[in-house]
């Protein structure tokens, strides 16, 4: 276990170190310094936010491995910003973004070969999957549509809307499917960055992957309206029977 405040100063420092790399070897102008540093501000914040909400005091080794993942898509989400100004960035999009997709593979299993596995962590992955989701959907837009920014949006329309129709923010249990889904995005939204298959097929690849999330969110938002007059269930020693939100 490692302490709040040391985790995230040592997140600060890699993410400055990450984004300084970027500006030697791409070049990273103000706007995407800006939102790079944003992103990590966001993240601090909100890994504060999430352990009070647990009740928990320190990192566990897979939430530094999912902490690595959201600092390298921070990293991701400068070059985004920075792609809107000249397109050389392609290849180092693709290969961040790879590198956090290939952590995200990683996290899960150190919690569990460590028995670490915990409320706080499960929704730390979820929340590292849908901020990956929305910045490659954000670059991927101009080339396939804004619909796409569908596919990175939707996690945070359903948190929306648990904020007017309370029984959305009800815990869900735990669905592999969920996980396979949000994996698929992940693959989908990145070989479409790569710009490395037929437009036509990449077009509907897409197509079928926001069908699938669309879906999994569908059963999910089924499944709470049937149990929205159920008494919450206990997942006191069990934490990673529940994960909160889709996907």
């Amino acid at each position: 276990m490692v302490a709040v405040g040391t985790g995230l100063a040592a997140n600060l420092a890699a993410l400055v170190a990450l984004l300084a790399g970027l500006g030697t070897t791409v070049g990273l102008g103000p706007a995407a310094w800006a939102v790079g540093a944003a992103c990590g501000v966001v993240v601090g914040a909100a890994v504060v936010r999430g352990l009070t909400w647990a009740g928990a005091a320190a990192l566990g080794l897979a939430d530094l491995v999912t902490l690595a993942r959201v600092t390298l898509t921070c990293g991701v989400a400068a070059l985004v910003a920075e792609s809107f100004v000249r397109e050389s960035v392609r290849p180092v999009v693709v290969v961040v973004a790879v590198a956090a997709l290939l952590l995200d593979a990683l996290d899960g299993r150190v919690a569990r070969l460590t028995h670490s596995a915990s409320m706080f962590g499960a929704r730390f992955d979820g929340e590292a999957d849908a901020f990956m989701l929305l910045v490659l959907s954000v670059y991927v837009a101009p080339a396939f549509g804004a619909w796409v920014l569908v596919i990175g949006a939707l996690r945070y329309l359903f948190a929306v809307a648990g904020w007017v129709v309370p029984w959305l923010q009800d815990q869900l249990p735990d669905r592999p499917w969920r996980r396979v889904v949000a994996a698929i995005q992940g693959v989908v939204l990145a070989v479409a960055a790569a710009d490395v298959a037929p437009r036509t097929l990449m077009l509907a690849v897409l197509v079928v992957a926001l069908a699938l999330l669309v879906e999994s969110f569908g059963r999910d938002v089924l499944w709470l309206w049937r149990h929205r007059f159920s008494e919450s269930v206990d997942v006191t020693g069990s934490p990673a029977a529940f994960r909160l939100r889709p996907p």
